[in-house]
């Protein structure tokens, strides 16, 4: 497989000593990210390939940024009643406080297990791309370590950034009862500015710091073997040396995410149309076969199982979908900042020089 390594210096001829890599700009380690990611996925074209990455990929985001789709069931028999069994399990739901707190833990586990997921899949991402090839068990036993530094920082990260909010909303409380109270007056406008500038700001400097530490920090963490924190320190290093090269990047790195997004979107908004569609109408013919022999769909315990089911092969479809389609974004996304360091950290790009030399001798 071809492995270009743009943004360094050529390799030393005659037993010269070897040169340090110059630093590339963004655009350079751009253009890079994308031959990089038009190898790893297109040189050779393998489904298998694919699938894991967009496994891998699914749990990082897609590469896109979120949109909601609001999809009407309207078109459904009025026999099947589905949204009057979400509404009266809802409803159920709320009368019992341990189904309440049940609900609550069981929300909050799968939120934890999410991040965990995340912050591993980060670092199998880095190393399919080091080494041009995806081995996802043997990757997890190599970063474990890593990821469950980066995952309990992610953590704490979250935890403080929905405390610093929760807590600013709160002291805003008062002040804004007091202003509501007065109707559309200029202290009320003022305090609902300052709300949503203080969410705006907080959220985008959390996005900020995620992204140089997905970029630029779990690199580095793979290449040293290092802690998040003493990667930070080498990264802020590098950063406070070059700040105004690194603002560009950041912009450049948003500007990319962006068009990404447009482009996933682009490619899943007629995908999914014909996805749900094909959903509904499909329960449409379950309920129509049931009206022609006679009978009509009523929500028992055997009903509600294999709605379950149904459900449950839906949503995996439809994360397989979303995988596929956002992980070519992904790829390009992480090597993109991948390349953009590995001018700055010459133990990176010695190793992303030699490990798919390794991979092809083993």
């Amino acid at each position: 497989m071809s492995t270009r390594r743009r943004g360094v210096l050529p390799e030393p001829v005659g037993g010269e000593s070897a040169q340090e890599p110059f630093p590339a700009s963004p655009l350079e380690a751009l253009a890079s990210a994308f031959s990089d990611a038009v190898n790893l996925l297109l040189n050779p074209f393998a489904l298998p390939r694919w699938i894991r990455l967009s496994a891998v990929c699914l749990f990082l985001g897609g590469g896109a940024t979120s949109a909601a789709f609001q999809w009407s069931l309207s078109t459904l028999p009025d026999e099947v009643a589905f949204q009057d069994a979400l509404f009266r399990l809802r409803a159920y739901i709320a009368q019992h406080t341990w189904l309440i707190l049940l609900s609550t833990a069981v929300g909050l586990s799968l939120a934890v297990v999410m991040v965990y997921l995340r912050a591993v899949c980060r670092f199998v991402l880095v190393d399919s791309i080091l080494r041009e090839e995806i081995r996802i068990r043997r990757a997890l036993a190599e970063v474990r370590p890593l990821a469950h530094s980066y995952f309990f920082w992610l953590l704490g990260a979250l935890g403080i950034v929905g405390t610093v909010l929760g807590v600013g909303i709160l002291l805003m409380l008062p002040f804004w009862h007091l202003a509501s109270s007065q109707g559309e007056s200029l202290a009320y406008l003022l305090a609902e500015t300052a709300v949503l500038a203080t969410q705006v700001l907080v959220g985008l400097a959390f996005a900020v710091v995620i992204i140089l530490t997905d970029d630029l920090a779990v690199p580095v963490m793979y290449v040293e073997r290092l802690p998040l924190l003493a990667a930070w320190q080498k990264l802020w290093r590098i950063i406070s040396a070059e700040a105004g090269t690194f603002t560009l990047y950041v912009v450049l790195r948003l500007v990319v995410a962006v068009a990404v997004g447009i482009a996933v979107l682009f490619v899943l908004f007629p995908a999914l149309v014909v996805f749900f569609s094909g959903a509904i109408m499909a329960a449409a013919l379950v309920v129509l076969v049931l009206h022609l022999a006679g009978g009509a769909w009523v929500w028992t315990p055997v009903t509600i199982v294999l709605a379950a089911l149904a459900l449950v092969l839906l949503i995996g479809l439809l994360l397989l979908l979303l995988g596929v389609a956002g992980m070519p974004g992904q790829v390009l996304l992480q090597s993109f900042g991948m390349r953009f360091l590995a001018s700055r950290v010459p133990a990176l790009d010695a190793l992303w020089r030699t490990l798919p030399l390794r991979s092809s001798q083993e």
